[in-house]
């Protein structure tokens, strides 16, 4: 990420296009953040954990993660107002960072809510992993957005930054538990592989996304964070609560450790890049 700021000089001039995106990504972020709430079942209604039978819950596949991890959401929602709020200032309204971002963070915004629906009110598994296969993409969109833009300073890298970045971890993990809710739910057999087995193939194709991310944002912290945290989950769920599989709890620790030690490794590499392009300036 570049530590370039937009200035006043070669910034654009804001437009009624500029105040209208921001007013969809408020709005936007208020309907996932309500959305969120019923889908929690916080109003009363069927949760998430019982939609669909309970195909959802995190004891429904050996690569759920345990009920506590989900609780990273609460980060990431507020993390997502935040950023609805931060893009809405007005010295934000025509940056070129915003202007790029805005619709695509209020379409990931909108098909959380679309993924809530299909999960909670239709009880259609499939559809939503459907709708949570979109929803990844469009957060991979937003995430070389965000790499090849520059940040306005610190609070624009935690907010923004930060924020996505956490988000994209995270349902990069959801995404895999969700396909593997749905192929259960179908019947799925694995080809009589054990579930171990199927489980390791699955985390271990998570962790090659986490390296992939952390080579694409040359050590970017926070997907690893949370695609870790996910993944750490799943190890709690499998060595200590139900379905009970120890090779899926080992491979899900070995990954969550391959995610972070590869970011961490990647971002000292480019640290000591940039050191010695700065020395040879």
């Amino acid at each position: 990420m570049s530590s370039a700021t937009d200035t006043s000089s070669t910034r654009p001039p804001a437009t009624s296009a500029d105040v209208v995106r921001q007013v969809v990504v408020l709005v936007s972020a208020v309907l996932a953040v309500v959305l969120a709430a019923v889908g929690s079942g916080a109003f009363g209604g069927t949760s998430v954990a019982d939609a669909a039978g309970g195909a959802l819950s995190a004891t429904a596949t050996t690569v759920a993660p345990a009920t506590t991890a989900f609780s990273i959401w609460s980060v990431i929602y507020l993390g997502l107002i935040a950023y609805a709020v931060y893009q809405a200032l007005p010295a934000q309204r025509a940056t070129t960072r915003h202007r790029r971002l805005g619709y695509w963070v209020a379409a990931s915004m909108l098909l959380n809510a679309g993924w809530l629906f299909a999960a909670v009110q239709l009880g259609s598994v499939w559809l939503a992993a459907a709708v949570i296969v979109v929803l990844v993409l469009v957060l991979a969109r937003i995430f070389v957005i965000c790499f090849h833009t520059a940040s306005g300073g610190w609070v624009d890298a935690i907010v923004t930054d930060g924020t996505l970045g956490l988000y994209l971890g995270w349902v990069s993990v959801a995404t895999v538990a969700n396909i593997a809710a749905a192929l259960v739910d179908s019947g799925f057999d694995g080809f009589d592989f054990t579930a171990g087995f199927w489980s390791a193939v699955v985390l271990g194709f998570a962790a090659l996304v986490g390296v992939a991310l952390a080579f694409a944002g040359r050590g970017r912290i926070a997907p690893a964070l949370s695609l870790s945290w996910g993944l750490a989950w799943i190890a709690v769920g499998r060595l200590t609560g139900e379905p009970e599989n120890a090779v899926a709890g080992v491979a899900a620790i070995v990954a969550s450790a391959v995610v972070l030690v590869v970011t961490i490794a990647v971002r000292a590499a480019r640290g000591r890049v940039n050191a010695t392009e700065s020395l040879r300036r």
